[in-house]
């Protein structure tokens, strides 16, 4: 799967939690209006994807949206946080796989008694474990 990619956890109160993004633009203006692009996208699916998890049991909702040439997929934990992935490639497999993988890296940040709940995670392992999992998954 290649192609561009925004990832992001949301919070209880669609608060972002954690974002990454892989784009294949060059300057950092339209870097940032991508990124801008993309948390409007991500923040405008939430009502979608509130409505998809009352539906099923699943907690991988698929593609429950999109924008122009995006598709928006969600999953959604246990503990109703939501993942967000806008992909412009398909690759449902794949994806579902991506998700199966950070649900676990997200559980045991969540278990760690020194992260707060619904805050922001800055923790570097973190960060580069999800680098990995992108690059296998994603890119």
């Amino acid at each position: 799967m290649s192609g561009n990619y925004y990832f992001v956890i949301i919070g209880h109160q669609d608060n972002p939690i954690y974002e990454q993004e892989h784009s294949s633009r060059d300057s950092q203006n339209k870097k940032d209006d991508y990124r801008d692009l993309c948390q409007f996208v991500a923040h405008a699916s939430l009502d979608m994807i509130d409505e998809h998890m009352w539906t099923t049991n699943n907690m991988y909702l698929k593609i429950v949206d999109k924008f122009n040439d995006w598709n928006v997929s969600a999953f959604v934990t246990a503990g109703k946080q939501r993942f967000i992935i806008l992909h412009d490639v398909k690759n449902e497999d794949s994806i579902r796989q991506f998700f199966q993988e950070v649900y676990e890296l997200y559980i045991k940040i969540a278990m760690n008694p020194f992260y707060e709940p619904n805050t922001p995670i800055t923790s570097q392992v973190f960060h580069q474990k999800l680098k990995v999992l992108c690059r296998r998954y994603l890119i």
